[in-house]
């Protein structure tokens, strides 16, 4: 898993680059603020219930979430499962209202 914080990712964005980003917080959180993401819950991504991303296994997923802790576990499981390229945005959304918003 690497590691990208949130001015990087920003820059990537505003870039136009086309991106992967996967939301891991729930329903509510996701609603409440998001970045354009997948919503994908952890614990959807815990029991494996990942079809909708199935296809990217070997595209680059940016994981993110409020403080970058369950995005980091999201990595991990997704790691586990055979996903090739997992990045995961340090600080989560709160660094990005912070710095960015």
């Amino acid at each position: 898993m690497r590691l990208i914080n949130v001015k990087e990712l920003h820059a990537r964005m505003e870039s136009g680059e086309k991106l992967h980003l996967i939301d891991v917080r729930e329903p509510h959180e996701h609603a409440d603020f998001n970045i354009g993401g997948i919503l994908l819950p952890l614990g959807d991504i815990q029991m494996a219930e990942i079809d909708v991303i199935e296809h990217l296994k070997k595209e680059e997923l940016i994981c993110y979430c409020r403080s970058g802790n369950r995005s980091g576990q999201a990595a991990l499981i997704l790691e586990s499962l055979g996903f090739e390229n997992v990045v995961n945005v340090t600080g989560g959304m709160l660094d990005w209202q912070q710095q960015i918003s």
